[in-house]
């Protein structure tokens, strides 16, 4: 594991809680270049609110860990 994933999963950790608490969760998919893609599941996944999460909440922890990274985009589950 990089040095940048490990502080990206400290901050996921940091923000973990909370989701769970709303029934929610999150994981990390991939980091390119500067980008984060992450991956909501459970109530967050339909939730109305879950853009202005990810952008309030889990960008700016994910940015606090890790300056350097620039964007944190949602990735869609897979329908079934």
């Amino acid at each position: 594991m990089s040095k940048l994933e490990n502080k990206i999963l400290q901050a996921l950790e940091e923000i973990r809680p909370f989701l769970i608490k709303d029934g929610g969760d999150i994981s990390l998919e991939s980091i390119i270049d500067s980008t984060v893609n992450i991956k909501l599941h459970g109530a967050c996944v339909n939730c109305k609110v879950n853009q202005m999460t990810l952008k309030l909440g889990v960008e700016t922890t994910i940015k606090k860990y890790a300056p350097e990274i620039k964007e944190v985009k949602s990735v869609l589950p897979l329908s079934k």
